[in-house]
């Protein structure tokens, strides 16, 4: 079997795996976790670097425990973008002095086509439309002519970060979408707050700043529950909308953000209403994980799709729909 070892580090998390064409062998994970605020990049990149050996060496010992030697790794697999910089750099870094001690191939990785192929590995989803919401990316994505094309997506930040921006000035820890989710619940009294979609792409910097002011005459139960409501039904309409544009029957949630319940509850009843099949892969393949690099990193290394380390140059801003998807056939 064909063993790739993939390794994340776009933001806050990193993350090593190594997958096969069945199965996650092992992954290790350590997160940057900020004493106050949200993700300082510089700070991450530093956890990053302080923590890469750490990650690997208890990598290698577990792929040890199962008679697995580094030597029998066909390919390294690295998130190539988009993510904040210095972090990438970091990863890339690391990726580069394995690939080359180890004399095996390099594979540089779309992270948000990587959310996409996780999910189609880990659910019975075959052409979904993907809905993808994350901290820094929320896209709605579709499969087409060798490409994952983008066919809505935010005009400004992404999701997660709008809730993370409202949680902060409301004096929650960091992430701010659990913490929100969990108040929400505890209200079912809605606030006006903007709602803002604009043909097929949303806004949500406007949406976080209402809410924040929203908290001087409402409680924070109801202006959670209002900037959810708000902010997922913005993601479901236009995700409908492209469902009904493309033709396809499948719906497919990735992301950090899709951890939320709310927002898989809006989804199932729009693919109930429309007779689509909606999945979700289980939670440990919803944030950023190095199994997901690492799975990506096998499908192109088996398309023959590797790069020379002077190609491994990071991209911050590597949209999904600059990615020539080698690995599927029309």
């Amino acid at each position: 079997m064909t063993l790739v070892l993939g390794i994340e580090g776009t933001a806050w998390n990193l993350s090593a795996a190594v997958v096969n064409e069945d199965e996650v062998v092992c992954e290790v994970t350590h997160t940057y976790k900020p004493a106050t605020g949200g993700i300082h990049p510089r700070e991450a990149a530093q956890h990053h670097a302080r923590f890469a050996s750490w990650v690997m060496s208890n990598l290698f010992d577990e792929l040890a425990d199962k008679s697995i030697s580094p030597n029998d790794i066909d390919a390294i697999s690295f998130s190539q973008g988009p993510g904040l910089g210095a972090c990438l750099r970091t990863v890339a870094t690391a990726a580069r002095a394995l690939s080359l001690s180890l004399e095996i191939p390099l594979v540089g990785v779309n992270h948000c086509v990587a959310h996409v192929e996780i999910g189609r590995w880990k659910t019975p989803a075959k052409d979904p439309v993907v809905l993808y919401a994350s901290g820094a990316n929320t896209q709605v994505l579709a499969y087409r002519r060798g490409k994952y094309r983008v066919f809505g997506e935010t005009l400004d930040i992404g999701v997660g970060n709008a809730l993370d921006k409202f949680a902060r000035s409301a004096g929650l820890s960091h992430p701010g979408g659990p913490q929100i989710e969990r108040y929400a619940k505890d209200s079912v009294n809605y606030v006006n707050l903007p709602y803002v979609v604009k043909g097929m792409d949303f806004s949500f910097s406007g949406l976080s700043t209402a809410a924040t002011d929203a908290l001087q005459k409402h409680t924070l139960e109801d202006v959670c529950y209002s900037l959810q409501e708000n902010a997922f039904a913005m993601l479901v309409e236009v995700t409908e909308r492209a469902l009904a544009h493309t033709g396809k029957t499948e719906v497919l949630l990735g992301g950090g953000v899709g951890a939320n319940m709310r927002l898989r509850e809006m989804l199932d009843i729009m693919c109930d209403d429309r007779g689509a099949s909606f999945y979700v892969p289980e939670k440990r393949f919803m944030g950023d994980n190095g199994a997901m690099i690492a799975w990506l990193g096998l499908l192109m290394y088996k398309a023959g799709d590797t790069i020379g380390v002077e190609d491994s140059h990071v991209n911050p801003n590597y949209r999904p729909d600059m990615v020539d998807v080698t690995w599927l056939k029309e």
